[in-house]
């Protein structure tokens, strides 16, 4: 039974789930709403921070599709699957103009941005996927050799993946049409 006809069929195994979920979890979701949060409102980042999220969230990913299907023959396709879906989203960031209101500080290295809720929600995502992905597999562990499942699955992290990565190019972008000091003077 699919996790989303249990969940429309009986809502109340929501707590049941809920219970069974690592403290550790709810933690990390914590944080992962704080840092989402945090995007809402116009910030400056240094360029080791603003590359931290994207690898962050790709590590989450690939550990979502490692977790999920490592045990089965299908792994090395899969990777290959999240790395195509991963790349054709970054060529859509190579091609899309920095965020309006961006800039970049080429003395402190750091970038001004924008509020945005955009990546709270890709955080989200990724989280809530991972997390009903290893609800639907605790359910139903043979899902895991289901090639359609398993493909869907992985090229939804790839995507998603990808998506984070695409909006930091756009951003490291401004790095690279800011002049130097010694270039300027």
């Amino acid at each position: 039974m699919l996790l989303t006809t249990l969940l429309a069929e009986h809502p109340e195994a929501v707590a049941d789930i809920a219970r069974q979920t690592p403290v550790w979890v709810w933690g990390l979701l914590a944080g992962l709403v704080a840092l989402g949060l945090s995007a809402t409102r116009r910030r400056t980042l240094h360029l080791g921070r603003l590359v931290l999220m994207p690898l962050v969230m790709g590590g989450l990913a690939l550990w979502g599709v490692q977790s999920a299907f490592g045990t089965t023959a299908r792994l090395p396709e899969l990777l290959a699957l999240w790395a195509a879906c991963y790349a054709a989203l970054l060529m859509v960031g190579l091609r899309l103009a920095p965020p309006i209101g961006a800039r970049y500080d080429a003395l402190t290295r750091s970038f001004e941005l924008p509020g945005s809720w955009v990546p709270l929600a890709l955080i989200l995502a990724v989280f809530l996927m991972k997390y009903g992905m290893g609800v639907q597999l605790a359910m139903a562990p043979t899902l895991a050799r289901d090639a359609g499942f398993a493909f869907t699955v992985t090229a939804l992290y790839g995507l998603l993946s990808g998506l984070f990565a695409a909006r930091t190019l756009r951003v490291l972008r401004l790095a690279r049409r800011t002049p130097t000091l010694a270039a300027a003077a």
